[in-house]
């Protein structure tokens, strides 16, 4: 299985677990991503978690 449908998949469901998989960090992206994940409902978390993941 491909890395990086492992890492959609995790972003579907723990946003900030795949964005900190993929850059192997704790980085701004991954604040960004926790607190877009917590104020919006974990929708905005999943956006921004698939845009890392993928770009």
């Amino acid at each position: 299985m491909d890395n990086k449908v492992v890492k959609i998949i995790i972003a579907l469901f723990i946003p900030p677990l795949a964005v900190y998989l993929h850059e192997g960090k704790v980085t701004k992206n991954f604040w960004i991503n926790i607190v877009l994940w917590l104020l919006l409902f974990g929708i905005g978390g999943i956006i921004h978690a698939l845009y890392i993941v993928l770009k």
